[in-house]
């Protein structure tokens, strides 16, 4: 239990550290988006529940196998996703965020892939956060074309 609480308070609270210092801003406001944007309001809580997901995730991985492919794959996944929102809302680099969210979102289906014979609970863990980067990768894509 001590190394889920560990995983939660270092994934959330990094998480709400970038999030907070790397905010949409004027910049973003003024970006032309596609018809299919969320408010803004969305992305606070969609967020913190991914996170924690992730971290249950971390946490089943790390007891098992602490130096193993699937630790790895977690691993990079979350310094893609620290990595994306300064470049994106803070650089306003939309292109290289770009490559950035699509090397997460092929992270997080190796983890799928590589947990689902020994772990389906950390593999259906992330199955929220695929979609959601998915959806943020469209997104993310759709800003570039758009701008």
């Amino acid at each position: 239990m001590t190394t889920h609480i560990v995983f939660a308070l270092l994934v959330v609270g990094i998480g709400f550290a970038i999030g907070s210092t790397n905010l949409p801003g004027e910049w973003y406001g003024a970006l032309i988006k596609p018809p299919f944007n969320p408010p803004n309001w969305v992305f606070a809580p969609a967020w913190s529940v991914i996170y924690l997901l992730i971290a249950l995730a971390g946490a089943r991985t790390w007891r098992q196998a602490p130096d193993g492919r699937a630790m790895l794959l977690w691993a990079a996944q979350m310094l893609l996703n620290f990595a994306w929102s300064p470049v994106f809302f803070t650089w306003h680099r939309t292109g290289l965020a770009l490559g950035i969210i699509v090397a997460m979102l092929l992270a997080i289906i190796g983890f799928i892939v590589e947990c689902w014979p020994t772990d389906r609970t950390a593999a259906l863990l992330f199955v929220p956060y695929s979609a959601w980067v998915a959806f943020a990768t469209l997104l993310n894509a759709s800003i570039f074309i758009l701008n």
